[in-house]
């Protein structure tokens, strides 16, 4: 079983402009793993460089549930090494979350998947029209609190985040103006 490091260390949201409170809200968390250590200790090399994917999550922000417990989340994740998979999350508020994306290629008809493929070398969003996560039966949100969502990642691990409750028809922000 090849050894697991984690390293999270708290960011600015980039391009943020906001106040002092906000700002403080709006974080991104650095994860890396190194998975090789084992093999390269086994090998007999008395050195080991972490290898593996570093992820880099901004943006984190869920919808105000609709009448029927029913939101989104989107998340902007930047991916600096190897392809990943995103295969669950699940929210502080409680409900379940299925992963989802786009049923063909430009159609808005989405379907529940059982991972997210996080391109190596990218900036890749969930967003409305593409893939993300869809959340039912959750606790009250509501706009400006902030909830933490839990991402699972296939030979990574999990990954806690904060996330903003938005509600845009109210003038609260939106995955678009963020």
């Amino acid at each position: 079983m090849p050894a697991l490091r984690y390293h999270a260390r708290i960011l600015p949201r980039p391009g943020t402009v906001a106040a002092g409170a906000r700002r403080a809200r709006s974080r991104a968390v650095v994860i890396t793993a190194a998975i090789g250590l084992g093999a390269a200790l086994i090998a007999g090399c008395g050195h080991a460089q972490a290898s593996g994917p570093q992820l880099t999550v901004f943006s984190a922000q869920v919808s105000e549930p609709n009448s029927a417990g029913i939101t989104d989340a989107y998340v902007v994740i930047q991916n600096t090494g190897a392809a990943v998979k995103l295969t669950g999350a699940r929210t502080s508020a409680g409900g379940s979350v299925a992963l989802r994306s786009p049923a063909a290629v430009g159609t808005v008809a989405m379907r529940t998947v059982a991972a997210i493929t996080i391109p190596a070398h990218s900036l890749f969003r969930l967003s409305p029209n593409g893939s993300h996560l869809l959340i039912t039966g959750s606790g009250p949100m509501t706009a400006g609190r902030e909830i933490t969502l839990t991402l699972t990642f296939a030979r990574i691990g999990s990954i806690s985040v904060p996330a903003m409750v938005t509600n845009p028809q109210t003038g609260g922000s939106s995955y678009f103006l963020n």
